[in-house]
């Protein structure tokens, strides 16, 4: 007898008629919008290269999962928010999933809790050297010519911990047992080009002079003439970080901390900040620059302080720069320190959406490759929101020309025109959680025959469109099969 024929049980809110809850014997996944992503990683090659890199110590012929299924299972399941092992003990089954790790939806099912955590508790410190090559390959790789200018921010995040995990320590500025991560983003393409676990009390800067030796060596080692700019916080203004980009000739911008010295240095910018506030009643911002040698400091380097006045109060904030021009035009320097936020908003969907701060194994290596699979996970949706974006709006929707450029609009203007941006275009704009609800959380019935597998969606679905749209996009070329 049919399951369809036979009712579970009945539900009677709908007044036309009952409602009867039957189950279904078709296939059925929550999850087809993985699908055109799977099609995107087979033309960029992600999940290959991050699989090739880890050594697979176990012996072949006891093998029921390869590398490259269970690297494809946990990035996968990352971006379809299952974040954990142990959400695979179910998805092991489901049919989509089992077609993204190459098998058909009839084969056997795929890798369970445990061995997915034998795996990542097998990585080694090599392995991550790799994995680290891999971040910086997939980022030389995304750029079809070479580029001429690169901006890196650099950023450390709390990571909050909850067990006994190797490293994690109680920071008392967090307020928490945790791990500090280090994360490098570039603005021209908000793909995370490094990653670095630390344990939970070191300086946000430890470590961060080498990862740039070794970025930059990298990067000129195939670009040598790219010029390469650096930007970070108060937790980068340090004097070995002004050292090395000095040493490697690379311009920096780095948040320092307002101390009594820089204080009395700029009370005079404050003063007129304050006297055109009174007079004009209108929010005012000004900008000096000085040059400042503190204690630690080998020789001065320019700071731009800035002051701002308006209804809520002061506000100053100084940088440290060496970027050409910095001298003639602060408040642009200034401005182009500001648009790190970006790049920290990509930091933030690492952290909370592709959930980057669940890293719950003992090992500190494992809790490492963790790290790794959620940053290609995040790079992987990254480098696919790039190609299906839309094109920007036109400047004169904000009021201003046509040719008038996105970045030299003012705060008021800026914001309505990344609104509108948004608006038009929610996934080439959207974060982890706009592409799960408009296109990775659909419903689909999967039902394999001898020729080819049927992905069955809904119709109604409202958000079909942005599904057909995505998967054109990532599709090969039809051939053209007219006559010459």
């Amino acid at each position: 007898m049919s399951l369809q024929s036979v009712p579970l049980l009945s539900l009677d809110f709908l007044p036309a008629r009952p409602i009867e809850i039957v189950v279904s014997p078709a296939p059925i996944t929550s999850d087809a919008g993985l699908l055109p992503i799977r099609q995107f990683d087979e033309q960029i090659g992600l999940t290959v290269q991050f699989a090739a890199a880890i050594a697979d110590r176990r012996d072949p012929l006891l093998i029921d999962h390869l590398m490259l299924t269970m690297v494809r299972q946990r990035i996968y399941g990352i971006l379809a928010d299952y974040a954990d092992q142990n959400d695979h003990d179910t998805l092991r089954s489901d049919p989509v999933f089992k077609m993204i790790a190459d098998r058909l939806p009839t084969d056997a099912d795929l890798a369970s809790q445990p061995t997915l955590s034998r795996f990542e508790n097998a990585v080694t410190a090599h392995d991550l050297w790799r994995l680290q090559d891999v971040l910086v390959d997939q980022f030389i790789a995304s750029f079809p010519t070479p580029p001429s200018h690169l901006t890196f921010a650099l950023d450390a995040f709390d990571d909050p911990a909850h067990g006994q995990q190797q490293l994690v320590f109680f920071n008392g500025y967090y307020d928490q047992y945790q791990y500090l991560p280090i994360v490098i983003t570039c603005a021209e393409n908000d793909q995370v080009v490094l990653i670095g676990l630390r344990f939970g009390t070191c300086h946000a800067a430890l470590g961060a002079d080498n990862d740039l030796r070794y970025l930059v060596g990298r990067l000129r080692a195939v670009w040598p003439d790219v010029h390469i700019s650096v930007r970070g916080d108060c937790g980068f203004g340090v004097p070995r970080m002004f050292a090395v980009c000095e040493e490697l000739q690379i311009s920096y911008t780095f948040g320092i901390g307002m101390n009594a010295r820089l204080q009395e240095m700029s009370a005079e910018l404050l003063k007129r900040t304050t006297e055109q506030y009174e007079q004009t009643g209108q929010f005012q911002r000004l900008f000096d620059l000085f040059e400042y040698q503190a204690e630690s400091w080998p020789t001065p380097r320019p700071i731009i302080i800035k002051a701002e006045v308006g209804a809520q109060g002061t506000n100053r904030r100084a940088v440290v720069s060496n970027r050409p021009g910095c001298e003639v035009l602060p408040a642009a320097t200034y401005d182009e320190y500001v648009m790190r936020g970006e790049s920290e908003n990509r930091h933030k969907e690492l952290k909370t959406e592709l959930q980057a701060d669940r890293l719950s194994d003992h090992r500190f290596l494992a809790n490492f490759c963790r790290l790794y699979l959620h940053t290609a996970a995040l790079n992987l949706l990254v480098r696919l929101r790039h190609l299906v974006a839309q094109p920007p709006p036109s400047p004169t929707e904000v009021g201003q020309p046509a040719d008038f450029p996105a970045a030299a609009l003012d705060d008021p203007d800026r914001k309505r025109f990344f609104n509108k941006r948004r608006q038009r275009d929610p996934l080439g704009e959207g974060f982890a959680s706009t592409w799960r609800t408009r296109l990775i959380k659909v419903a689909a019935e999967v039902i394999t025959t001898a020729r080819r597998v049927h992905v069955r969606l809904s119709a109604s679905w409202p958000h079909l469109d942005h599904f057909l749209a995505v998967s054109r996009a990532v599709s090969p070329p039809v051939p053209d099969t007219s006559p010459a």
